[in-house]
């Protein structure tokens, strides 16, 4: 049986990993709970050669000078009234769960988008709503019943960024407001469950058979990327091109992913490319790129 928080909570173990995660700490650490332990993932390397770096969350903590472990048995030994558990990344052991309430800051409206990449998943699929959901952990993958639910538009311009970043914002204030009126008896969720699998690399090549809303959202998650005279070639930003009733204004109808100018045809409609990066260059606007690279009209993408 999952247990449920005290009424009054002022012993807090966190735990988390990625910059995400931060926001959350640092908002618990400035209502002034007592948070004696953070857990989160062993130190990693970000590249082949580079030396192990500590996780976002971990710096955080030891520049607030409290106590990291990545060892999550730690959080039974610290005389906590709770746990808050925020893109930790790990199951939970169930024996830990049978001995300290926790709680989860989870990045969608429950049960869609239960898993490691809800806000990604919501913008490639075109969802117009999302929210967050401050839900009880349970030793299943995001089922616990949710204490609170608050819900975000997605809007057209909205990147992984922004919508990542306003619903953090969310998240913080959920958790101190949830904090400070008691958590109440949660809501089992009510649905048919929806998966957010983590991104993978071959899922952000651009199918240039889809319509230019499609492959703005995939641009809109980041590391979008097609291949341009046989280099891999990123699209960082870009805009859905609008098509007009006067005739002059209408791009040429051309092949899925063939050029004029700045102007990429797509299976249904354009996308006006605003910054790009080749392979082995940093990032740079599209203007730039296209006077260094002289791109023939009808030259295409991923040919």
């Amino acid at each position: 049986m999952t247990l449920r928080p005290p009424a009054e909570v002022r012993r807090i173990v966190y735990m988390g990993t990625p910059e995400l995660a931060v926001a959350p700490l640092l908002s618990l650490h400035q209502a002034e709970y007592e948070i004696p332990l953070v857990i989160t993932r062993p130190d990693a390397r970000r590249s082949r050669r580079g030396s192990p770096q500590p996780s976002p969350v971990k710096s955080a903590a030891l520049d607030l000078g409290i106590r990291v472990s990545d060892s999550v048995t730690d959080a039974s030994e610290v005389n906590a009234d709770l746990a808050v558990v925020v893109a930790y990344g790990r199951i939970i052991p169930t024996a830990l769960l049978d001995r300290l309430a926790m709680v989860n800051i989870h990045f969608s409206l429950l049960p869609r988008w239960r898993g490691a990449a809800p806000v990604e998943r919501a913008i490639m699929a075109g969802d117009s709503r999302t929210g967050v959901c401050l839900m009880a952990v349970e030793p299943e993958l995001d089922t616990g019943a949710v204490y609170r639910r608050d819900e975000t538009e997605i809007s057209d311009d909205d990147t992984l960024e922004t919508l990542r970043g306003r619903l953090v914002e969310i998240g913080c204030d959920q958790l101190i407001d949830t904090l400070a009126a008691g958590f109440g008896i949660p809501e089992p969720q009510v649905g048919e469950p929806v998966y957010a699998e983590k991104i993978r690399s071959s899922e952000l090549e651009i199918d240039w058979l889809g319509s230019a809303v499609e492959v703005n959202r995939l641009i809109r998650v980041g590391g979008a990327w097609t291949t341009w005279r046989g280099r891999r070639f990123k699209i960082i930003s870009a805009s859905v091109v609008e098509d007009s009733r006067d005739d002059d204004a209408v791009p040429k109808r051309r092949d899925p992913g063939a050029l004029d100018g700045m102007i990429v045809s797509t299976g249904h409609g354009s996308l006006q490319l605003l910054e790009v990066q080749p392979e082995g260059k940093g990032r740079q606007l599209v203007a730039a790129w296209s006077n260094g690279a002289h791109p023939q009209v009808d030259e295409r993408f991923g040919a």
